[in-house]
């Protein structure tokens, strides 16, 4: 049985209104690949527009902290928490890794995957002058823990 359609087949936000709240958490993942000298340029903070991580990192808090705007039938959560964080991934690619934490009655995994959509797309923007080659390549929940089940990639 499909929680957003109705008995008519119309999308419905779905009535979490009974559910008891519990800690939630989630962690999401993206990878942008780009030259390695681009790379190079964003993590010394060497580019025109500025901080390139510093600029995702804010972006990634405000797309998680948006999501219910963003995604239709999302439930606007209260957010304990978003965490932002950046690895370098051989010399021609980023990892970006989002964990939102909340408790409520439904999950964070999609403020944890817009978040880490958002950063990418911001660094995206920040770097686009000097390559416009960027592919972000994976977009992926990497782990949910609170409410009915848990999931961890693997």
């Amino acid at each position: 049985m499909l929680t957003h359609i109705n008995e008519n087949g119309e999308a419905v936000m779905v009535d979490v209104g009974e559910k008891q709240p519990t800690r939630r958490t989630a962690r999401a993942y993206a990878r942008l690949r780009m030259r390695p000298e681009t790379l190079t340029a964003l993590l010394n903070a060497n580019l025109k527009k500025g901080d390139g991580l510093a600029a995702a990192r804010i972006a990634g808090i405000m797309g998680a902290k948006n999501t219910s705007a963003l995604i239709p039938l999302c439930h606007n959560l209260p957010l304990d928490s978003v965490a932002v964080d950046f690895e370098k991934e051989g010399d021609d690619a980023l990892g970006i890794f989002v964990t939102a934490t909340c408790s409520y009655k439904t999950g964070v995994e999609m403020e944890a995957l817009t978040g880490a959509s958002v950063a990418a797309l911001t660094v995206y923007d920040m770097c686009k002058a000097i390559d416009r080659g960027m592919r972000v390549e994976e977009l992926r929940l990497l782990e949910k823990t609170g409410g009915k089940s848990d999931y961890h990639e693997g």
